[in-house]
């Protein structure tokens, strides 16, 4: 089930217009009650709790970079989702049942009640970087940008714990855990990635680069966010060419390394707008980028809107 919801009635620009960050939901809700004030939002997650009536007008939800979780806390639904003309897929959900998604592209969705005139939901956001680490310990070469399988109305008692836990922890009337937060949305990502990914086209599973080269590789990226990108010293660190490394590279990720570094590059910029009240120049200067208006160019192609509205959604 999908979040950021726009409706059909508003104007859309663009496919880019529709790639959203977490953080804005609740300003894409329509017909929705937040059933909190403000997101909850950490470097790892962003967690939203909302109660829904029925929406009999198809809206369109738009595209996000980060995995959507979405679990039902009370009553239930018939809900019907559909790529953009479309058949209409339906299905039956009840408490504990949830949703996962992980698309780029918009489709739309619509929803009856059931035995009531209202439902709770909770959507979760995880951080790409959790799914990256996760990827990653468990010794997947396709350690980059992991895709999971759509699943609708799914039942998983994995997935009811953590995510339970998950919301106690961060809407109880204790100052949250970050540790535990940590922990419980890293154990989350490292069961939705053993469980739920999306095999990779046979193109991708061959021939791919080794997954300690790749590791090595990516720790490099890393230390280097603020340096240009040099792809002779990422081929030499994996000991292969710079037309066999970007080969492989891409086989492994998905990306070429240059795009990749851009997405490391972005990932840790996000973290910094969400964690430091440093200004969004200092926070470009640290991750390689001396022209503030490249890096809100860079900013908004990649998650969708400029660094000034992802740490403040209100704004734009």
């Amino acid at each position: 089930m999908g979040a950021l919801l726009v409706s059909q009635s508003e104007p859309v620009a663009s496919t880019d217009a529709l790639r959203i960050p977490a953080e804005a939901m609740q300003h894409y809700l329509p017909g929705g009650h937040p059933a909190l004030p403000l997101p909850h939002v950490t470097p790892d997650v962003v967690l939203h709790l909302f109660t829904h009536c029925s929406i009999t007008e198809p809206i369109l939800v738009p595209a996000v970079a980060e995995p959507l979780l979405v679990m039902v806390l009370a009553g239930s639904a018939i809900v019907e989702e559909r790529a953009a003309g479309g058949e209409w897929a339906q299905t039956e959900v009840r408490v504990g049942d949830f949703f996962l998604t992980s698309t780029m592209q918009p489709y739309e969705m619509r929803w009856q009640t059931r035995d009531g005139d209202s439902f709770e939901v909770m959507h979760l956001y995880l951080a790409p970087t959790l799914i990256d680490h996760a990827a990653r310990d468990l010794g997947l070469q396709q350690a980059g940008p992991v895709s999971f399988v759509d699943l609708s109305g799914g039942h998983d008692d994995w997935v009811r714990m953590l995510l339970e836990q998950l919301r106690a922890e961060l809407t109880g009337s204790r100052t949250p855990s970050q540790l535990l937060v940590h922990s419980l949305a890293q154990a989350l990502a490292i069961h939705l990635v053993r469980t739920y990914r999306a095999p990779l086209p046979a193109g991708r599973r061959s021939n791919a680069l080794q997954a300690y080269k790749l590791r090595r590789v990516i720790d490099l990226m890393n230390q280097h966010l603020a340096q240009d990108f040099s792809l002779a010293k990422l081929a030499q660190a994996a000991q292969l060419s710079e037309y066999h490394f970007s080969r492989l590279f891409k086989r492994a990720t998905g990306l070429s390394p240059s795009h990749y570094f851009i997405r490391l590059r972005i990932a840790r910029a996000r973290q910094l707008l969400l964690e430091t009240e440093r200004s969004v120049i200092d926070i470009g200067l640290e991750v390689g980028y001396s022209s503030p208006s490249h890096f809100s160019q860079v900013f908004r192609r990649e998650v969708g809107v400029t660094p000034s509205a992802y740490r403040d959604p209100g704004r734009d």
